[in-house]
């Protein structure tokens, strides 16, 4: 239960910023949070990360629809032990769903955390990515370290 609620969290936390943003923000406008590192842009996007498979509607919904019955599929599945696979899975859940529903209701996704890292400006993006980014992270590290402890063990 505890993953479903991180993503519920997750989906109410994107859908709401990304609301603030459309009605308070025009398309394009940015507001600076740490000069020349952070801004806050009203940006829109209709494809996936950096813009790729622009306005390819039905294949997002397809795939989309095909991850979370796999996220869900695989939560149930989980033994009391694998919290921090849990977590992880809640987390893209909700990232999933959160841009989902952008591209179900918008037909695009709203993006609006604008940064510069070392002069590069990465990609606009969302909450709901930053989930998907985070929980994949979380599960890449944790199938390491689970990988590292079978060898000491096997």
């Amino acid at each position: 239960m505890l993953y479903y609620i991180i993503a519920l969290f997750v989906i109410l936390l994107d859908q709401v910023t990304k609301w603030v943003v459309v009605k308070q923000m025009e398309l394009g406008d940015s507001i600076p949070v740490i000069e020349n590192f952070l801004y806050i842009t009203s940006h829109r996007n209709r494809g996936a990360a950096w813009g790729i498979l622009q306005g390819q509607m039905w294949f997002f919904y397809i795939i989309t629809v095909v991850v979370v019955i796999g996220l869900i599929v695989y939560i149930q599945k989980l033994k009391v032990e694998e919290k921090w696979f849990g977590i992880a899975l809640g987390l893209m859940l909700g990232g999933a769903i959160g841009n989902f529903i952008d591209r179900v209701f918008r037909k695009e996704v709203v993006d609006f955390v604008n940064t510069y890292i070392f002069s590069y400006d990465f990609p606009i993006f969302n909450v709901a990515d930053s989930a998907l980014v985070i929980g994949v992270a979380l599960m890449f590290i944790l199938t390491l370290f689970e990988g590292k402890t079978q060898k000491e063990n096997g």
